[in-house]
């Protein structure tokens, strides 16, 4: 009986996550090709740190959620680290927009703004760097900070939801060594049961075995009985030939 087992055994990777594909990966790069710029129109090459900063702190947010992503292939507490530490490097990086906001006197978007709703939306239903970049070189320093801050605060957001989501996976399915544990002792079950199957097949074909060489032995005891009983009616046919034959010729002898 063949072996067709096609139980899935538990695996100790798990599946990578595209995060080109995620919605806050995406505002992420955004936010930092937008930070870029940023600080190439409005801030100091040598008389502002926060230059910097800024630049450091977008990166560090776009960046980690990259290697974040990437461990969490093996490491599902690395990845709820380094998604964090990206979380933390936004709200520095909000907070960097909203101080230049502040130290210059400009205007903080609300609701009473006419550019609120407007920004709101467009931060929304866009996600890609095409959809922004076309502007960085329009939008005045104010413009730019606010949709800084409206993103910032949207992809923070997004990650405490996707956050959320890891977190519930582990505390269920637990990180790579309980992975590792489910995977090895699943192929063990499957190898052990599938042994118990053999053993249990083994008799009966052993039996069948033996039925089939019952039945050619039966087989090969009629084929040499037939055998025997063809050899001697072709003798006993040859037998009366030649007795008629040898009276055919006494009687042409004796005519």
């Amino acid at each position: 009986m063949p072996h067709d087992d096609h139980r899935k055994i538990p695996t100790v990777l798990n599946k990578q996550t595209n995060w080109n594909e995620l919605y806050f990966y995406q505002k992420a790069d955004v936010v930092y090709q937008l930070s870029f710029v940023f600080c190439e129109r409005f801030i100091h090459l040598y008389k502002d740190r926060t230059r910097d900063q800024v630049i450091q702190a977008a990166r560090s947010c776009k960046q980690n959620i990259v290697e974040g992503l990437a461990d969490g292939v093996t490491s599902t507490e690395m990845q709820l680290k380094l998604l964090n530490v990206a979380r933390s490097s936004l709200k520095e990086l909000k907070e960097d927009f909203e101080d230049f906001l502040k130290s210059r006197h400009l205007r903080f978007y609300t609701t009473a703004d006419k550019e609120y709703d407007p920004m709101l939306q467009y931060c929304r239903m866009h996600n890609k760097l095409e959809d922004y970049e076309p502007f960085f070189l329009q939008w005045t320093d104010e413009e730019m900070c606010n949709y800084g801050v409206t993103l910032c605060h949207m992809i923070d957001k997004m990650m405490m939801t996707f956050l959320e989501r890891l977190d519930r996976e582990f505390v269920t399915q637990g990180g790579i060594k309980e992975r590792m544990y489910r995977a090895r002792t699943g192929y063990r079950q499957q190898q052990d049961e599938r042994l118990k199957q053999l053993e249990a097949e083994n008799p009966q074909l052993h039996q069948r075995i033996a039925e089939l060489e019952a039945q050619l032995a039966g087989a090969l005891q009629a084929s040499e009985q037939w055998q025997a009983a063809y050899n001697d009616l072709k003798q006993r046919a040859l037998n009366a030939y030649n007795k008629q034959k040898e009276e055919i010729e006494e009687l042409k002898r004796t005519r």
